[in-house]
């Protein structure tokens, strides 16, 4: 005889689920961006993700080869529009490879610096939407609170803060200004009088100083906190095999252990750029972490970013007084029409989001013959299907919050 005939008290329920579609996006907000996805889902469990894209297609890479190179460098900004700086010297370095362009010393310390600034910028923005999309809107305050000061830095070097076109073919559309008015931001936080004038590189060391022990307020807000990691920790894991094999790159796929950053491992055109520098790539397991945590999950690609940041002051710190020492122009001339051989090359450089590449054909005319771009949000996105497969429909934000997307990046 069954427990339900000898007790009527208890009462036995068969919960009947339905499979259904749901959409989320092109306009939800943890979309990041216009992105559509179609889940499959069984009550609250997703069984299925397929991303849709191209919502925000703009022809990107056909224009470029209806321009000459420096004049497709403002098309590269809008790319991944959170790190213009890193997009611009992607596409330069790929054009001066195929026209042998050598840069002297000052450009080149100059563009680590800048680049770097960059990265610290993006991550701030992924760190404080993250936040968002799990339900937090403190850290997206503290972020760009030092983000804004990033952007009035980056105004006072090429006049654009987001869209900054900044990095050209040769080196730097303008040399670093010797004095600059103090930003309000940085001037409020620091005691110093709004409007007052200081050499550029005192006002970013203040910057720096101000930014260092605010990460560990940031660690406090979220990497640290307990409803974060029971959103993150063993969430959305994607194993090292599995991170090769899709192509992921960047903060995803050290997230999951693997070692590979193309400053240190890409072309010597690139990594050029950071010889003598010394610094340390992230990557996952952390001694740190949660014990809530596992390789691969999202508290994990988080927090590769967090240390990033620490890693790009340390690089901003010695480009600093190498920039001060180095000789030679922040620029060498490229004219406008130059002639780009038949020829064709492909570079990768490592982009706040992994690795983007820029491929140009050549055919002995100012215009690339072919121009394409190869996104490392592209390809992390691809996991999401595999790394959703199972988990609460409420855990789909973190998962895909814990990617890093950039929407323009990967339909150009």
């Amino acid at each position: 005889m069954s427990l339900v005939a000898e007790d009527p008290r208890v009462i036995e329920f068969d919960v009947q689920t339905d499979e259904m579609l749901v959409n989320m996006g092109p306009q939800h907000p943890s979309t990041h961006g216009v992105l559509r996805l179609l889940l499959r889902t069984d009550g609250e469990i997703v069984h299925e993700c397929t991303p849709h894209i191209g919502y925000l297609h703009r022809c990107a890479e056909k224009i470029g080869e209806n321009l000459s190179v420096p004049q497709y460098i403002p098309y590269t900004d809008r790319m991944d529009y959170l790190a213009a700086m890193n997009m611009n010297l992607g596409f330069a370095l790929a054009a001066e490879k195929m026209v042998g362009t050598e840069l002297p010393p000052k450009a080149t310390h100059l563009r680590v610096l800048i680049a770097e600034l960059g990265r610290i910028a993006s991550h701030l923005v992924g760190m404080g939407a993250y936040g968002l999309d799990l339900g937090t809107f403190s850290p997206f305050l503290y972020a760009f609170r030092e983000r804004e000061i990033i952007l009035d830095l980056f105004e006072e070097v090429c006049g654009a803060r987001l869209t900054t076109s900044y990095f050209t073919i040769g080196g730097a559309t303008h040399d670093l200004p010797e004095e600059i008015e103090i930003p309000d931001g940085l001037a409020a936080l620091t005691d110093r009088t709004p409007g007052e004038r200081y050499p550029f590189l005192e006002v970013l060391e203040m910057f720096l100083q101000w930014l260092e022990p605010r990460i560990k307020e940031y660690h406090t807000l979220l990497t640290r906190n307990a409803i974060f990691i029971k959103r993150t920790a063993g969430i959305g894991i994607l194993t090292p095999e599995r991170a090769v094999s899709y192509g992921c790159t960047g903060p995803v796929l050290r997230g999951s252990g693997i070692d590979f950053d193309l400053r240190r491992d890409g072309e010597s055109i690139y990594t050029s750029m950071y010889d003598g520098y010394d610094y340390e790539i992230p990557v996952a397991p952390f001694a740190d972490a949660p014990r809530e945590a596992v390789l691969g999950d999202c508290w994990s690609r988080f927090y590769v970013r967090m240390m990033e940041v620490v890693q790009s002051i340390r690089l901003i710190r010695q480009a600093v007084p190498r920039y001060q020492a180095a000789e030679g122009s922040h620029r060498v001339p490229f004219k406008m029409n130059t002639k780009l051989p038949k020829d064709e090359v492909y570079l990768e450089t490592e982009c706040p989001r992994g690795q983007m590449g820029f491929y140009i054909v050549g055919n002995d005319s100012a215009e690339p013959l072919r121009l394409r771009a190869k996104s490392s949000c592209f390809c992390n996105l691809s996991v999401t299907d595999h790394i959703c497969a199972g988990v609460p429909l409420a855990d789909v934000p973190a998962v895909v919050g814990s990617l890093d997307l950039v929407m323009g990046e990967i339909d150009r």
